[in-house]
């Protein structure tokens, strides 16, 4: 059995990849830095591949 706590990762990388994603469309809405709207995009693909490796952690634990 899934402990718990694996449970709240994954709404928490969501939700971390959604609020940089956010950030990124209203820094690009805004017209503001290309550097911070690069450094947002490298923050968001860090933050997904982080859920899909609690997604994918969560999947092979509960196969168990």
């Amino acid at each position: 059995m899934v402990h718990w706590s694996v449970y709240l990762f994954i709404p928490l990388a969501l939700m971390l990849v959604a609020g940089v994603l956010f950030l990124g469309l209203f820094n690009f809405a805004s017209g503001g830095s290309p550097q911070r709207s690069q450094k947002l995009m490298q923050m968001r693909v860090l933050f997904q591949f982080l859920a899909i490796i609690i997604v994918m952690v969560t999947i092979f634990a509960m196969g168990r």
